[in-house]
């Protein structure tokens, strides 16, 4: 299936300062950018053909991929001064660059790459800095069996801060972690039909408009995750992410481990 990567947004809590203008997707974990470990992710599981939805910083992943140095992250021999790779990432992958406007909202970037989804019944989506170890296959597979427009992986809350019950006068009832709380967030993974095209308007957002009109029509249906997965909103997150990838413990990197996948 392809995949398309909603990668133009400004990110503005990764910015290190005003001359900054590297969108979040190109921060760095580890030898490589978030869109770079998304990509991997997906292919792993077969999924090769991507479509990137560009706007804020196009030019740092254009510049990524036209430039792009098989090794940093492959093992090769340098035979009479020339490379011969042992190991590839993105040799048999198909990428479609697409400029979806600076400002425009992520429904919008998705209705403006229609056109290159030839019209595929089903398709991918993804917001290119969330990792995770989720069973993509199992997503999919459920998702066919089921009479609906889009499927949206949902995680429990990862806040760290704790709710309060709060009586008539004043005094505190109770304290709970919020994630402990019964709700589920957008994990930022979805299945999607082109179903869910009826249900964006222009300038429309995927989540707030296409998928909440798909669960009012009773049309969107959840994949719950409760493994690995780690958004990247803040250079504390992403710092944190390469801390973790510098000591080994990346199970985002399902390429790395899991034999039963489908690898380059």
């Amino acid at each position: 299936m392809k995949v398309v990567l909603f990668c133009g947004g400004y990110g503005m809590r990764m910015r290190s300062g005003a001359a900054d203008d590297v969108p979040k997707p190109m921060a760095m974990v580890g030898p490589r950018p978030l869109i770079w470990h998304v990509m991997r992710y997906y292919a792993h599981f077969g999924h090769k053909e991507f479509i990137l939805c560009l706007g804020y910083g196009a030019h740092h992943i254009k510049d990524f991929f036209l430039n792009y140095e098989e090794t940093t992250s492959n093992d090769f021999v340098l035979r009479g001064g020339r490379t011969e790779l042992l190991t590839t990432d993105i040799s048999d992958w198909t990428i479609t660059f697409a400029q979806t406007g600076i400002e425009s909202p992520i429904g919008e970037r998705l209705r403006r790459v229609r056109h290159h989804l030839d019209g595929d019944e089903m398709f991918l989506a993804n917001y290119a800095d969330v990792l995770t170890d989720a069973p993509l296959p199992e997503m999919i597979d459920k998702f066919s069996r089921r009479d609906a427009g889009a499927s949206m992986m949902v995680v429990p809350p990862q806040s760290s801060f704790h709710c309060v019950e709060l009586g008539d006068d004043g005094l505190v009832g109770g304290i709970t972690a919020v994630s402990e709380l019964p709700l589920w967030e957008n994990g930022g993974y979805f299945v999607l039909r082109q179903e869910v095209f009826d249900h964006i308007p222009e300038n429309g957002d995927l989540v707030a408009d296409g998928c909440a009109r798909l669960a009012k029509a009773g049309r969107l249906v959840a994949h719950q995750h409760r493994g690995f997965w780690k958004p990247t909103d803040t250079v504390k997150e992403r710092a944190a992410l390469d801390a973790a990838y510098t000591r080994g413990d990346r199970p985002w990197a399902v390429w790395e481990r899991d034999t039963a996948g489908v690898d380059a």
